[in-house]
């Protein structure tokens, strides 16, 4: 085992912009598993995860050349940030595209009742719905916002929530329970309707 390898991951990153790239190589080897598991786990598809792994390292690259990096001994919860941040854009991307596929499913999805058409009206009211509901989420704190998104646009378990933020399980269902109490304040403070009927 080479020293470089007992040194911990503060000290890779610090050698690292320092100009050695064996650090770098070693800091990549140390956390690949973890950090492609989650996003191999959110994305559920291995081309797409590895296109996203390999973008989340160009951007560590990136940011650390930058000076970007001040999470000192927290640099696999930084990577792990980084590649969330990444997959929520590609979804984003998707998403304003509207593709959808249908060759990996045995039903056809689009015969289903729940994908026909909405009438204008009802377009109009699931997007004012769900602008609100954005909106209201960006008025919580960042903790309770990140284990909403998590849960419910990422489709994460507590488990996962807790495994990717460094809390306990408890925390992550602490966190959940204030956000959803804090939203319906916001709801009825703004006295806003959030249902189509």
């Amino acid at each position: 085992m080479s020293k470089e390898n007992l040194l911990n991951d503060n000290e890779l990153v610090q050698r690292f912009i320092a100009g050695d790239q064996i650090s770098l190589e070693i800091l990549i080897q140390r956390h690949k598993g973890r950090v492609f598991s989650y996003i191999l786990l959110v994305v559920k598809k291995q081309e797409l995860a590895e296109d996203i792994f390999q973008e989340t390292f160009i951007k560590v690259i990136r940011s650390l050349k930058k000076g970007k990096y001040t999470e000192n001994g927290k640099f696999v919860s930084w990577v792990l940030r980084i590649s969330h941040n990444l997959i929520i854009d590609h979804f984003r991307k998707e998403k304003l595209k509207g593709t959808v596929s249908n060759d990996s499913l045995d039903i056809d999805i689009f015969n289903s009742q729940k994908f026909s058409e909405d009438t204008i009206e009802d377009q109009m009211i699931n997007t004012q719905i769900l602008s609100e509901v954005k909106d209201l989420i960006k008025e919580l704190p960042e903790d309770q916002q990140q284990v909403i998104i998590m849960r419910h646009y990422l489709d994460l378990s507590f488990k996962e929530i807790a495994e990717q933020t460094d809390v306990s399980i408890n925390t992550a269902l602490g966190r959940m329970r204030y956000a959803l109490i804090n939203l319906r304040k916001l709801v009825e403070k703004k006295n806003l309707i959030l249902t189509r009927f």
